[in-house]
């Protein structure tokens, strides 16, 4: 397979977002076909709906770790295994995983094509003007993919401005905006598929650094001889350092089903159930959190 076509972006600014788009592409024709057969609902009691008929559908986007397909052909992932094992205690024992692109997925669930999107996906002001979120199931600080013994002594954005180093990120990253309030030029960053391409990117020499999530990073450079990730680092957000928290996301008139999840989660953190399910997925204890929704919808 080619490997994936380099772009740059074009001074416009990109709606944050936390990871990967890995798998969308086989995820693609799935989610079309869902989206297809999925009509608009009613409004009203929505956790009581799901409870009459047994299912949940969940909205995706492909990515590894959160929600994806895995080597056997399975839907997975830390948001979609947690979501089976919240929504069964609250009385919907079936869950419909319905791919699409992860810009579609506020508004699939806004129009109904889903009723939850369960991508682990940050939370932050601009989309909590669209949507309500659970309290977050992680939190996550960034990291870069570098070549071997960091030659040009990345370690945050910084330096990246600092270095002039040729510096790459994912489509739709939040990291793209950390760059450029870093200083970095918004044009001159190369936008990548995902961390498997930046990876190539790095190892072939075609971009100095690859910034994404600290779990991204150190998944993907496990294997690596030619390449390495940095120790995990806070961006500076209006000065201040930033902790980014990802949580399942629900329209806003669905607060019932959003608090009921929400005492399911806050269980589950107590009792240490929830990083049982998201450690297989390379999650840390250092990656779980107290974080609240209202905190970083602020």
């Amino acid at each position: 397979m080619a490997p994936p076509t380099e772009k740059r972006t074009h001074g416009k600014r990109i709606i944050r977002r936390r990871s990967l788009l890995a798998g969308a592409g086989a995820l693609g024709a799935i989610g079309a076909i869902g989206a297809a057969g999925c009509s608009r609902v009613p409004n009203g009691d929505t956790l009581a709906r799901l409870q009459g008929a047994g299912t949940v559908r969940l909205g995706i986007a492909g990515e590894v770790p959160y929600g994806y397909i895995n080597d056997a052909g399975e839907f997975t992932g830390e948001a979609v295994e947690l979501a089976k094992v919240i929504f069964k205690r609250l009385g919907v024992d079936s869950v419909q995983p319905v791919a699409t692109d992860f810009a579609s997925l506020i508004p699939g669930l806004n129009t109904q094509q889903f009723d939850v999107v369960s991508a682990g996906m940050y939370i932050n002001k601009e989309r909590c003007q669209q949507v309500i979120f659970a309290d977050p199931e992680y939190q996550m600080l960034d990291s870069f993919i570098v070549r071997k013994g960091n030659p040009m002594n990345l370690h945050d954005y910084a330096d990246v401005v600092k270095a002039k180093a040729k510096f790459g990120t994912g489509t739709g990253y939040a990291e793209i905006q950390y760059a450029v309030d870093a200083g970095y030029k918004e044009s001159d960053i190369v936008i990548l598929q995902d961390q498997v391409a930046g990876l190539n990117a790095v190892e072939a020499g075609r971009i100095d650094v690859f910034a994404g999530t600290a779990l991204t990073t150190r998944e993907v450079t496990k294997k690596s001889a030619k390449a390495e990730h940095t120790e995990p680092f806070a961006p500076l957000v209006d000065g201040k350092k930033h902790v980014d928290g990802g949580g399942f996301t629900f329209r806003p008139t669905d607060t019932k089903l959003r608090d009921a999840f929400n005492v399911e989660i806050h269980k589950m953190k107590q009792s240490g159930e929830l990083f049982r399910i998201l450690q297989p997925f390379g999650f840390t204890k250092a990656e779980m959190t107290n974080l609240t929704a209202e905190e970083l919808c602020r």
